[in-house]
Order: structure tokens, then sequence, then C-alpha cells
């Protein structure tokens, strides 16, 4: 178990009370699941995690409570370069992501001038921004030293 599993659970626990939220015995199990993920997840596998932990959490339970801590901001989706999404666990500040495409390790990473970006877009096309996302997609280092794969010496311009 992660030293600060029992810490993160209550901690979704009190944000969904906080929202008026039911704190459901359910919905805290997922929340138990959740705050022992590392890298990148999918809903199935926290379907089979419950399943073989013998919780009493359903699949339409854990898509369920995935929407709503969604929603409160304590996980996001991402859209994988396969074309399928999974989950991280995140903070609730604003961050975009790196994720392994090797081994699933992901990274939240501050603003690092997309913020500055979004405005110029912004002031040239008169939209009016409700949200962004960005993650990059790569290998980490450990993946990279183990990779068989040429790696390019400089990045193509795109």
């Amino acid at each position: 178990m992660h030293p600060n599993a029992d810490q993160l659970t209550d901690s979704w626990t009190d944000a969904l009370d906080r929202s008026g939220h039911f704190v459901t015995e359910p919905r805290r199990r997922v929340a138990g699941l959740l705050a022992e993920r590392r890298g990148h997840f999918t809903a199935e596998d926290l379907v089979r995690e419950a399943k073989g932990g013998r919780l009493a959490v359903g699949r339409a339970t854990v898509f369920r409570a995935l929407e709503l801590f969604e929603e409160l901001g304590l996980v996001e989706r991402l859209d994988l370069p396969n074309g399928s999404h999974a989950y991280v666990v995140c903070q609730p500040s604003h961050h975009h992501h790196v994720v392994c495409t090797g081994c699933g390790r992901t990274e939240n990473v501050g603003d690092l001038g997309v913020e500055r970006i979004a405005d110029e877009v912004l002031t040239r096309t008169g939209f009016s921004l409700d949200s962004h996302r960005i993650e990059l997609y790569g290998l980490c280092p450990t993946c990279l030293g183990s990779a068989t794969v040429t790696v390019p010496s400089s990045t193509p311009n795109l």
C-alpha cells in the first residue's frame, strides 16, 4: 500500500462530502483503488482489481465513480495515441501530462508557457476559452535507456 493512500482516500471522500455527494462505501472503495495508482490506468484495470481484491464494487459503480472524480478534478482522462483512453490521478491545480508509451509512467508538468500561447490563440481568433489540456507522449528515461529503437538527434519541425 502506498504510504499516503489512506490520507488520499480520506481527502477524496471529504471532497465528495463537500460537493454534496453521498460518501457511499462503494465510492470509498473506488477511491481506495485510485489512491494506490501510479501512472495511467483504465476503468477496466480498476474493475479487475476490485474483483481480484473481492471488493463489492461493480463495473457500473467504477465507471460512475470515475466520472464523478473527474468532475471533481481528482482524476483526469487521457486520450492515448492508440485511440483509447485512460485516467490519471491528479492534483487539483492546472497542469498537463507527459505519458510514457512504453511503461505507462505519467508525470504532471506545469504551465511551461502554454497559458501564454492560449492567450495568443484567443487574441487571434476571438474565441472564448472554456478549457484546454495537453498530453505529450514519448519514452521515459528508463524505457529510453532500454529501448532498441533509434531516436533522432533532433526533433523535426511540426
